[in-house]
């Protein structure tokens, strides 16, 4: 059943957002072939749209938005550049085209995982929390690639296509959300509607991320005052921004 998401109010100054930094493919066609298979990669892996409304915008085939992607991901594996996933998501080229045209704000759920972060809500600086972010994501990465490996039995294949599995809530917010229930900020069901996923999956977070976070060192600071449900959270985000 789809949730309703709280309403979020920010200021003006904090309103403002850089378009490209969420959608940067234009629908041009390939010239420079190796800024154009990085910018196709970093759309893919940001999970902004699959390899097939890629091919739309770009007019060519899906094999070689599959190569590129392949070849690019692994330069970039190579040099330790990791690619945050995105909640803002499209499911055909039109739906992509239209908001890169428009001057719409940015849905609601993205602006979230920004206001969760203050440091009023997390008891942490912001590069304290960054930090710690970027330590806990490599353990997670870590034991999801060893789960991987004993579900295939082995390594996987030379020139195999490793995909991009979309997640509702990302690894980042996986983290973040482990941080605030720890602090006793507020429930796993206001949690679950803050990210607008359900409660299970909040449940199997807190369970998944907090023996990393404990890993890390991390001693939660009790939060002032639990927050009844997500507008009181978002509310307290906003008065301290």
């Amino acid at each position: 059943m789809p949730r309703h998401h709280p309403q979020v109010r920010c200021q003006d100054d904090q309103n403002v957002h850089n378009r490209s930094s969420h959608i940067v493919v234009r629908c041009v066609p390939l010239g420079n072939r190796r800024a154009d298979a990085v910018l196709i990669t970093l759309i893919y892996q940001r999970q902004v749209c699959s390899q097939k409304v890629l091919g739309e915008l770009l007019g060519i085939s899906d094999m070689t938005i599959g190569l590129l992607i392949s070849e690019t991901r692994q330069l970039l594996g190579e040099n330790n550049i990791q690619i945050t996933p995105t909640t803002l998501r499209f499911k055909t080229a039109a739906e992509l085209r239209d908001y890169a045209d428009s001057d719409r704000p940015l849905p609601e759920r993205s602006r979230i995982p920004q206001l969760l972060a203050h440091p009023a809500l997390t008891g942490m600086p912001p590069a304290d929390l960054a930090a710690m972010t970027a330590r806990v994501r490599t353990v997670l990465e870590a034991r999801g690639e060893r789960h991987r490996h004993r579900r295939r039995g082995g390594e996987t294949l030379p020139g195999a296509r490793g995909g991009v599995f979309t997640q509702k809530i990302t690894p980042d917010e996986r983290i973040l959300a482990g941080v605030l229930y720890q602090r006793g900020l507020c429930s796993q069901d206001t949690l679950a509607e803050l990210f607008t996923v359900s409660r299970r999956t909040i449940g199997n977070v807190i369970r998944e991320v907090g023996p990393a976070l404990t890993q890390d060192g991390y001693t939660p600071t009790p939060a002032e005052q639990r927050l009844p449900d997500a507008q009181a959270v978002i509310d307290a985000a906003t008065r301290q921004s």
